[in-house]
């Protein structure tokens, strides 16, 4: 009986979650946006007076309320990939033996993701977790950032010509899979 509790402790602790990195919420990039921050407070007084910022504090405060919510699902879908899904897994479809097949597929992935940063970066931020290697992580993010199926039949098929669109996408389609080689191979390179 004793025996059994322990294999079935230790079987917990071998599936339960890893444990998060501490991350430090004031560190260099932070002060560096603090310094810009009040930078641009200071000119904004100086041009449009105290109230102008004031209501741009306002602004910021309704924004941030308003995009927390994506933030927060973004973030948690991000921390469950590499529960739900096995890194095995995640190398077979699109690890560096997959080759330009699985940087082509990070990218075809990074191309149907919906939604803007707040989703994208923190799914990124999860792949990496999950054990994705950094050439198909820049796939994907480049898929998102030039080929995204969501802003071109929504946004530039309503305002732009499809010849420009499809001369657009068709010259786009390529670079995903060779951000995606330049990564791996600047990656492989910085660990030789």
């Amino acid at each position: 009986m004793t025996h059994s509790l322990k294999n079935t402790a230790e079987d917990q602790a071998a599936t339960a979650a890893p444990k998060p990195k501490k991350r430090k919420i004031f560190d260099g990039g932070f002060l560096v946006l603090v310094a810009m921050t009040l930078f641009a407070a200071i000119g904004v007084i100086a041009q449009k007076g105290l109230w102008r910022v004031v209501e741009i504090f306002g602004e910021t405060i309704v924004f941030a309320v308003t995009l927390s919510p994506k933030i927060l699902g973004g973030v948690f879908i991000a921390a469950a990939i590499p529960l739900l899904v096995s890194n095995d897994k995640i190398a077979n479809m699109v690890g560096g033996e997959r080759g330009i097949w699985g940087l082509g597929l990070a990218a075809f992935l990074g191309a149907l993701m919906p939604g803007g940063p707040m989703m994208v970066y923190p799914l990124a931020a999860g792949f990496v977790v999950a054990g994705v290697d950094a050439g198909a992580l820049v796939a994907f993010v480049t898929g998102w950032s030039l080929l995204n199926l969501n802003r071109t039949l929504i946004w530039e098929m309503s305002f732009l010509h499809a010849d420009f669109v499809l001369l657009r996408l068709s010259i786009s389609v390529i670079l995903p899979i060779i951000c995606g080689l330049a990564a791996r191979k600047m990656f492989a390179e910085a660990r030789a």
